[in-house]
């Protein structure tokens, strides 16, 4: 795993298990909501230079301006007007916006990403827009076998020349590794079950 990049995914973690997750070394953390995570990073951001925060849930386009402020990488960029908004929120920032494009590998009416068939129309227009396409993200349906899932996305993205591919979760990084994955996402197995929330979030 020399080349595999864990992004802990501290969503809903207390503060002590991420300060100890810190204290340990971890530097690559993933965050489902905005609003969570201003409250969980603000305050810590500036005493970790080497801190990389990941927005690895579905963002909404009027919450780009603080996913830009807050997240060094975007990796659900799925559609048109969200890359019109955080190319625009990154040029108000003055900040170069870095993203991956989810891809809905299995076609789930109810999942956020793009369709296989559509992604490089939308890395086209990401481009043109400004932004850093990376490479792809995609979360196989749960019912079924990931390792088509991730074979997909490794095909897209090496025909396109996107080097990274966020892929794999607890319950099978160990497979998304074998088809190539660069970055897991995993939670579970590092802290234990999520907590609930103590409120909803409004994002």
């Amino acid at each position: 795993m020399d080349n595999v990049t864990l992004t802990a995914v501290s969503k809903t973690q207390p503060p002590e298990a991420i300060d100890a997750a810190l204290a340990a070394g971890q530097r690559v953390f993933g965050e489902n909501r905005v609003q969570e995570a201003q409250g969980r990073w603000n305050d810590r951001r500036g005493g970790i230079p080497d801190l990389e925060l990941r927005l690895i849930g579905p963002l909404q386009s009027n919450k780009a301006a603080d996913a830009v402020a807050l997240f060094d990488v975007i990796e659900t960029l799925d559609r048109p007007k969200l890359a019109d908004a955080l190319a625009a929120a990154g040029a108000r920032l003055g900040k170069p916006v870095r993203v991956l494009i989810q891809v809905n590998t299995g076609a789930e009416p109810q999942k956020a990403g793009v369709l296989p068939g559509d992604v490089v129309a939308l890395i086209d227009y990401a481009r043109a827009t400004g932004l850093i396409v990376e490479g792809l993200m995609c979360i196989p349906p749960a019912d079924e076998a990931p390792g088509p899932h991730f074979a997909l996305l490794r095909k897209i993205a090496h025909r396109h020349g996107l080097a990274v591919l966020s892929m794999g979760m607890s319950g099978d990084y160990e497979t998304a590794i074998r088809f190539g994955a660069t970055h897991v996402r995993v939670g579970s197995s590092l802290f234990g079950e999520r907590k609930a929330p103590e409120t909803p979030s409004r994002d």
